[in-house]
């Protein structure tokens, strides 16, 4: 494990666990020492620690235990977060309450502030299950007059490992055949960057395009690479993607009926000279309509620049959920999520179908787009 590696870690590990030190100082000073039990405090340095060991060992194993300390290490790490906010709350609550002579009771403070806490960590848990559909009519110019009508399905983020695994690729593949778009494409972050059986998590890919080529009208499952996938070997996960007809776009760009369609890793985008120059090679024609799949909503000076129609992304999550969300508005602006426009170009920004870290969104969803081509 490299130094700088461990230096991430280690900080992660230790605000992690000052949380925890914060939140249980917090529930002893408001329900009283009665609760200061060695099971709360052995429960809670073992759970402050939880997230960080299940990361660690979810790099290399994927087996039923694995995978069941890591959902659970995730799932609290979302409830803390909440938990935390709300120590944070019933601070800010009593120190008001003493400040204005409102004689509220700390353990009654304490009640209300934890229990909004768990209701809204409930919420988290059960939107981010709930998959949505979202039809975004788009106008590309000069599109050819035959895809006038078509559709393409952008899916990103699925960040298949622990926690979404084989069930969920299947339920977004049976939701997909529902829909029958023209096209899938896959705009990175497909695998969260942890150890999995990338056999089974590809084939439900394989029975989609056997059931969509009958069609006739479909055009091909598309995938980029997001940062996620960079924490794995492309070793083990990408041959699995092929072998089930899934097309990696490869810093390419492929015609499809007269519509460009360019993808570009992550990873080489990165470095902007080295991402302008990878548009130059692809000879987009800046007559004809481009759609560019790049994992984050990033380079959109380049882009424009290189004549791209319209731009595809996921990576923000939206911060998944509030109020992360501010942190990440803050970040990417308006690009943050849906339909944007920088100069001539158009900007598509998902906030995925999946999650990363807690499985729990608030503020936002998880979705499949579809962009009606008009």
């Amino acid at each position: 494990m490299g130094t700088r590696l461990l230096g991430f870690i280690s900080i992660v590990q230790s605000i992690i666990f000052l949380g925890h030190l914060f939140l249980y100082v917090t529930l002893v000073s408001f329900f009283g020492p009665g609760i200061a039990t060695p099971s709360l405090k052995m429960a809670l340095a073992i759970l402050s620690i939880s997230f960080v060991v299940a990361s660690l060992r979810g790099w290399y194993a994927h087996d039923p235990l694995a995978r069941a300390v890591y959902v659970v290490a995730a799932v609290w790490l979302g409830i803390s977060s909440y938990l935390l906010w709300a120590s944070l709350l019933c601070w800010i609550v009593y120190g008001f309450s003493r400040l204005l002579h409102l004689g509220w009771a700390a353990h009654t403070i304490g009640t209300v502030m934890y229990g909004l806490a768990l209701l809204v960590s409930l919420y988290g848990l059960i939107n981010a299950s709930w998959l949505r559909v979202v039809h975004v009519p788009v106008t590309l110019p000069n599109l050819p007059e035959q895809w006038r009508g078509r559709v393409a399905a952008l899916v990103s983020d699925l960040h298949l490992g622990h926690v979404r695994n084989g069930r969920f690729i299947r339920r977004v593949t049976r939701k997909l055949r529902e829909l029958q778009p023209n096209m899938v494409l896959l705009a990175g972050d497909m695998y969260d960057g942890v150890a999995a059986d990338f056999e089974k998590l590809a084939e439900p890919w394989a029975e989609f395009l056997d059931w969509a080529r009958n069609g006739g009208s479909f055009e091909g499952v598309f995938y980029i690479q997001g940062n996620h996938e960079e924490f794995y070997s492309h070793a083990e996960y990408l041959p699995p993607i092929r072998r089930a007809g899934v097309r990696v776009l490869n810093n390419e760009m492929v015609d499809l009926k007269g519509l460009q369609l360019a993808g570009v890793h992550y990873r080489d985008a990165v470095n902007p000279e080295s991402f302008r120059e990878i548009l130059r090679g692809l000879r987009l024609d800046r007559e004809r309509p481009s759609i560019l799949m790049l994992h984050a909503p990033v380079r959109l000076p380049i882009s424009e620049e290189e004549g791209v129609s319209l731009q595809v992304s996921g990576h923000t999550h939206g911060g998944q959920f509030f109020p992360y969300t501010w942190i990440a508005q803050k970040v990417w602006s308006k690009f943050i999520y849906g339909l944007q426009q920088f100069g001539k170009l158009q900007v598509y920004t998902s906030y995925g179908a999946g999650t990363w870290g807690p499985p729990m969104r608030v503020g936002t969803r998880p979705e499949i787009v579809l962009i009606n081509f008009v």
